[in-house]
């Protein structure tokens, strides 16, 4: 499972880009709003750290023809290449406008899933990327995890090459756990990410090797 860091910070994402193995950075427009920024003020500056690593772009436009003049407009005015993919929600004008995108030669991440049946035919649509939402199943008892299963068998069993990007994530253990039932990524927000790659006995371990090795690593370097 790879990770995506779900946050347009850009402090943070500076901060994740030095130390974790980030494969690209997800938005959405509540992720823009927390920033209480404008679109075109946020995206410069995730799009210098993301380098040629993946950026999922959430178009707002709530019809199909909108959504690909949408998509085409954010290649156009910021120079995207291969590395953007076009967020999609799984409405009647989103399952519309995802071959539509395909054909014009856009990557495309179905989102806003709540079932297994929406991502498969999401993926039938030609979604590069399926987003399915653990935290808010579980919230309403509908069983995130067990939904991530469901679309990562569906994948196998028909093989698609459509890949799952889970979402929506409140505890280290969500995250662990799709990452078992084998969601090809999670995307994450910054906390969680801290708390899932930290653990208070490696810290004590890092104390101990130090005390340890006081007088006996004579090598220079």
């Amino acid at each position: 499972m790879i990770y995506l860091a779900d946050t347009a910070n850009v402090a943070e994402l500076k901060e994740l880009f030095y130390y974790f193995p980030i494969a690209g950075v997800t938005t959405n427009p509540t992720i823009i709003a927390a920033e209480k920024k404008t679109l075109s003020e946020i995206l410069p500056g995730i799009i210098d750290i993301v380098g040629d690593k993946m950026l999922h772009i959430q178009m707002i436009s709530r019809n199909a023809v909108d959504m690909v003049r949408e998509a085409k407009a954010y290649k156009a005015k910021y120079s995207l290449g291969d590395n953007y993919y076009v967020k999609i929600p799984v409405s009647l004008e989103g399952y519309k406008a995802m071959p539509m995108l395909k054909d014009a030669g856009f990557n495309v991440t179905a989102t806003a899933i709540f079932t297994q049946q929406q991502a498969l035919v999401a993926a039938r649509a030609g979604a590069d990327w399926v987003a399915p939402y653990v935290n808010r199943l579980d919230n309403i008892s509908s069983h995130g995890i067990e939904v991530v299963k469901h679309i990562v068998d569906n994948i196998e069993q028909f093989k698609l090459s459509t890949k799952v990007l889970a979402a929506s994530f409140k505890t280290v253990d969500q995250v662990h756990r799709v990452s078992m039932a084998g969601s090809h990524a999670a995307t994450i927000n910054f906390e969680i990410l801290e708390r899932l790659r930290s653990h208070p006995m490696t810290d004590m371990s890092l104390d101990w090797f130090e005390k340890d090795a006081e007088g006996l690593y004579d090598i220079e370097f």
